[in-house]
């Protein structure tokens, strides 16, 4: 397998989590975002939206990470990501889609560089933007974590799933942009299980190779 992938991307981050939980060995090769490297013509061709990350395995050519996390738990399924149970599945996937649907899409790097460089928004105007739709966004995945019985030592029960692999990149996030996490008190105590995993540390930004290539 080939992974495609930048150090700060949330999104290639999770997917890191997934392989090392699963143990799978992969190739890695970076695509710097801050470079535009992302745009480049045999990227696009890879992946014409220009995102990371991208997976190859084989034949096999998929982007979105929720999409490429789920494969890898059909194809790869220990420990699995998502519970057996339908209503299990449900919730956790709800929980990974209040991140990866809510949240993310509107606080990534193109849409804080297009609010900077197209709509002339201040550093100030643009750090307000990220930390209002963070606070939003956090403030109902903390209810529904808080609310709910399945809620254990990670999101849902005592093993991390694909909802943890959503929130873990998320308040590294959150902590760049000096978000006051202490609103969220469950969120950061599934955190910190988290972080007593090597699959998780392993996988943290400044772990990888590429870095130093700011």
């Amino acid at each position: 397998m080939k992974l495609y992938g930048y150090w700060r991307s949330s999104a290639a981050y999770r997917v890191r989590i997934g392989l090392n939980l699963k143990n799978l060995e992969v190739e890695e090769e970076f695509v710097h975002l801050q470079r535009l490297e992302q745009r480049g013509d045999d990227y696009l061709t890879l992946n014409p939206q220009g995102l990371v990350p991208t997976l190859i395995d084989g034949d096999v050519c998929l982007s979105q990470s929720l999409a490429i996390l789920e494969y890898l738990d059909e194809t790869h399924p220990e420990p699995p990501l998502l519970p057996s149970d339908p209503a299990g599945r449900a919730r956790v996937r709800q929980l990974a889609q209040v991140v990866a649907c809510d949240i993310h899409p509107i606080d990534n790097l193109k849409v804080l560089n297009f609010l900077t460089n197209e709509m002339g928004v201040s550093d100030e105007g643009r750090l307000t933007w990220y930390r209002h739709w963070v606070n939003q966004g956090l403030e109902g995945l903390e209810g529904l974590v808080a609310s709910h019985p399945a809620t254990g030592r990670f999101c849902h029960g005592d093993q991390p799933s694909l909802a943890d692999l959503c929130l873990v990149p998320q308040l590294y996030n959150a902590r760049r942009f000096d978000v006051n996490l202490d609103l969220y008190p469950i969120l950061q105590s599934i955190d910190a299980a988290c972080q007593s995993l090597q699959a998780f540390t392993k996988a943290a930004p400044e772990a990888q190779s590429d870095a130093v290539q700011v």
